[in-house]
């Protein structure tokens, strides 16, 4: 596997804690910075916004992936069976985005391969924009929507929110716990304590200063990007397999697949939002096997060899209640 900048910065902030002790200082002026900014949108020097309806932001504080886009697909069909009317925003992916719809026929490269997703699997109206409030407005001049949901945008003050909710890995944690660039840290480990949800993708801990709320993806099944048949993943227990991943924790799927048995693999890592070319999933007729966000990018040239493996959100009936009394609550924006 070819060692990219972002492969080696992880290398890095999860495993090589000397390098980053080194570098520490320079995460405490990040630390410092993301501080100081968000005392000034407290203080109201920088502007927040409101939009006209609830807003629920689902982030975290560490860069890569911690199961961010699954729990917001989770939350959209809660609040759906709820009866509202739910709207979603995301940043997109690139550049300065103008606010556009996404749409079944819009492109990875055009509105990001997580935003289709999350449209492909909530059918929920959605809006992705580089400036959330714009992207906000925007959704809610096209769609009729009494709440929104943006995935991603914890740091995004610009956008005022009703509820926050902090997803983090539950095996990789805050890795080396310094800020950015020393560290994964986007802010620091105490913003848990101001959010309204902490959510662990996995085994949740009771040693901290916040309540936990532990959240399971389950994935056991593959589905054809060509021909959309389903087989247990215990299927491809047999076979020589291929896996790709290009994600924000490619090895979380990894060792999802050898949970279920496939020992006989041959794991090939990615950067997260990669975009494939039809070379880089091809291994002779040996059956691959990627994560849905993965293969919203490579239906165009996908083959029967080609299989995804969904996952879905599970969390507790406690949490349901609990996210629900707090949004049914007084209509209110938190403060900072």
């Amino acid at each position: 596997m070819k060692k990219t900048v972002s492969r080696y910065l992880l290398d890095l902030w999860y495993n090589d804690y000397y390098t980053g002790a080194a570098l520490m200082p320079i995460g405490f002026l990040f630390s410092d910075f993301v501080k100081f900014r968000r005392w000034l949108y407290k203080i109201g020097i920088y502007k927040s916004e409101s939009l006209p309806v609830p807003v629920i932001v689902v982030g975290n504080i560490t860069v890569g992936g911690t199961g961010k886009t699954p729990l917001c697909i989770y939350l959209a069909h809660l609040l759906q069976e709820e009866g509202y009317r739910v709207g979603i925003i995301s940043r997109g992916y690139g550049g300065e985005t103008p606010p556009q719809m996404v749409m079944p026929n819009s492109k990875a490269a055009e509105v990001g391969d997580e935003a289709l997703l999350i449209s492909k699997q909530t059918n929920c109206p959605m809006a992705v924009g580089a400036k959330r409030v714009k992207a906000g407005k925007f959704l809610l001049n096209h769609a009729a929507c009494d709440v929104i949901l943006t995935d991603d945008g914890l740091q995004h003050y610009k956008l005022k929110r009703d509820i926050e909710i902090a997803v983090i890995d539950g095996v990789r944690r805050f890795g080396n716990s310094i800020c950015l660039p020393a560290g994964p840290l986007r802010e620091p480990i105490e913003r848990l304590n101001t959010v309204d949800f902490v959510v662990v993708n996995g085994k949740q801990t009771s040693d901290t200063a916040w309540q936990e709320w532990e959240m399971q993806l389950i994935g056991n099944t593959a589905i054809n990007i060509v021909t959309g048949e389903n087989k247990p993943l215990t299927e491809f227990k047999t076979l020589d397999c291929h896996a790709i991943a290009g994600i924000g924790n490619p090895e979380r799927f990894f060792a999802q697949l050898e949970k279920n048995g496939i020992t006989q693999l041959t794991a090939h890592s990615f950067p997260d939002h990669h975009v494939f070319t039809a070379k880089e999933i091809t291994f002779k007729n040996n059956p691959v096997l990627m994560t849905e966000k993965d293969a919203v990018k490579c239906q165009d040239f996908a083959t029967e060899n080609h299989w995804y493996v969904p996952v879905t959100a599970q969390l507790s009936t406690n949490f349901n209640q609990k996210f629900l009394t707090l949004l049914k609550s007084k209509p209110f924006k938190r403060t900072l």
